[in-house]
C-alpha cells in the first residue's frame, strides 16, 4: 500500500524538550483530545479512537560500508489506526513495561 507522508518533522533537541512534546502527547490521548501537529508551514489533525495500536521499536542501524562507523540507535513510538474506524482496535496480544 503506498504511503503519504501528511506531516514531517526532525530536530536534534534537549531531552527536556521531547519528554514535554511527549507528554503533551500523552495528556490529549488520556483526555481524549484530537492530536494537532503544527511545524513551519505544515499542519495535520488528527483524532486517534479509543484502542489504537501501540507499537515500539528499537533499532540498531550499522554502516554497511565501514565496521569502524559507529552505529546509529533509535526508538520509534508509533500509533496506527486505520482511518474511519470505530472504537475498538487489534486485541491486546500482551503486556508492555516501560521503566
Amino acid at each position: 500500500m503506498p504511503e503519504e507522508v501528511l506531516f514531517e518533522f526532525e530536530r536534534s533537541m534537549e531531552r527536556t524538550e521531547i519528554a514535554s512534546y511527549l507528554r503533551t502527547v500523552a495528556d490529549r490521548l488520556e483526555s481524549d483530545e484530537d492530536l494537532v501537529l503544527e511545524a513551519a508551514d505544515q499542519n495535520v489533525t488528527l483524532s486517534p479512537p479509543g484502542r489504537p495500536t501501540f507499537e515500539i521499536k528499537a533499532e540498531r542501524e550499522t554502516s554497511s560500508s565501514s565496521s569502524d562507523d559507529p552505529a546509529e540507535l533509535s526508538i520509534e513510538f508509533e500509533l496506527e489506526w486505520t482511518e474511519g474506524a470505530g472504537e475498538d482496535g487489534t486485541s491486546a496480544d500482551g503486556s508492555l513495561t516501560i521503566e
